[in-house]
């Protein structure tokens, strides 16, 4: 479930049975039940069946419990929710239920959440959880697989996951290598091409996609199967994707995203005076060509700097996560800049994710009276925040014409 505008309470952590019982009777009552349980076979039983049912997390309303059964000498769940760990605010504890080997994390999440996961074993190995099937991948630069809670408040959005049968798929040409003289090394990227005639490609907008081996592999972004679909029904204008991979081609391992997207002017050199002509000369583009940068954290932070550094260029921008933080300059030249942009689209992740840095540059946009949408979500700072709202920002940044 996706939210949008300014006004969303953040993640509050409650804890107890007390909370809401007559609301969540269900929920509490399986927890008693596993509090209650007078023999193994019993406890075995009532395990199986939470399993069977993909119940575990168990989830009702906005209340959770993190369920774990094992041998070990603690047992502690760190993500989205409590900030992987690191958080402060929240307050619940996780304990053994007695005279078992079954541990429990019980707390309060948004009703529509939907957060990365994973459990620490005797304070030293983290894990996914065994008996939840649901996974995502999280962070940038490759990122790392977690366990997935998902809310019932949240659900799964089809034009962002699955490929719809009766799309005409647009064509992706991978791994194309660049000799940048602006950067002094080669870089990879990859090309979407909308299912078009050959003669309108050249009047096609162009998306400059950053992270972009992130945002077009399946279990990330998955932005072809998004652009196609979108395409197909007709929300979109037929749109071309440039995927730029900071990542070192002859070893994947090295990836210079930290370095490329920190406001990088070489970087930008490289876009703008070299990929951009490259990609317009080969498919012999028309004037007045509709551009846009796109990137999620350090990436959010360069499409925003591209759009005012080069207004004449890029007109459009893509914004999800951004990490302000890392240049705090950025809100400054936004305020001071002379730029018009077309439109920008900025979203964030309510939970332990870029809320207080994007909307301090959500303030700006509304002072300076630029064209923009703003979009929150009760998520983390994750691909499947990110992917859930690259069709909002589709439809936004390139909307089909009347």
């Amino acid at each position: 479930m996706k939210r949008s505008l300014t006004l969303v309470t953040s993640l509050v952590v409650l804890i107890g049975v007390s909370h809401a019982q007559a609301q969540y009777a269900d929920f509490t009552n399986l927890v008693q039940r596993l509090y209650r349980a007078t023999d193994k076979n019993e406890l075995d039983h009532l395990w199986r069946g939470l399993v069977d049912q993909g119940k575990i997390p168990l989830a009702e309303g906005d209340s959770v419990a993190f369920l774990y059964r094992g041998p070990a000498r603690s047992v502690a769940w760190v993500g989205d929710f409590n900030g992987w760990g690191q958080s402060k605010t929240f307050q619940p504890k996780p304990s053994r239920i007695p005279n078992t080997d079954i541990w429990i994390l019980r707390a309060s999440v948004p009703g529509d959440a939907r957060l990365d996961y994973k459990i620490l074993l005797n304070g030293e190995e983290l894990i996914l959880d065994p008996v939840n099937p649901a996974n995502q991948w999280s962070g940038v630069g490759g990122g790392s697989l977690n366990s997935e809670l998902r809310m019932p408040g949240w659900a799964e959005d089809p034009v962002t996951t699955q490929r719809r049968t009766d799309a005409a798929h647009g064509h992706l040409e991978k791994d194309m290598v660049f000799n940048s003289e602006a950067l002094g090394y080669q870089v990879t990227y990859s090309v979407y091409t909308p299912p078009v005639a050959p003669e309108r490609l050249s009047r096609c907008p162009v998306i400059y996609v950053t992270d972009g081996y992130e945002y077009m592999h399946e279990r990330m972004g998955n932005m072809p199967v998004i652009l196609d679909n979108l395409i197909h029904a007709g929300k979109i204008e037929p749109v071309m994707a440039v995927f730029i991979d900071h990542r070192q081609p002859v070893n994947r391992a090295h990836n210079r995203r930290m370095q490329e997207l920190a406001m990088n002017e070489s970087f930008a050199r490289f876009v703008t005076g070299e990929l951009i002509p490259h990609i317009e000369g080969r498919w012999n583009m028309e004037g007045n060509i509709q551009r846009a940068v796109v990137g999620t954290a350090m990436g959010g932070l360069t499409a925003t700097w591209m759009v005012v550094r080069y207004p004449e260029l890029i007109a459009y921008a893509g914004i999800q996560s951004p990490a302000y933080w890392f240049r705090t300059e950025i809100y400054s030249l936004c305020e001071q800049s002379s730029a018009r942009p077309e439109r920008i689209f900025m979203s964030t992740g309510l939970v332990h994710d870029s809320e207080e840095g994007a909307r301090r540059m959500r303030d700006i946009f509304e002072r300076k009276q630029w064209a923009y949408q703003y979009m929150t979500v009760n998520q983390g700072h994750s691909w499947g925040n990110w992917r859930d709202l690259i069709d909002d920002m589709l439809i936004y940044l390139f909307p089909m014409a009347n």
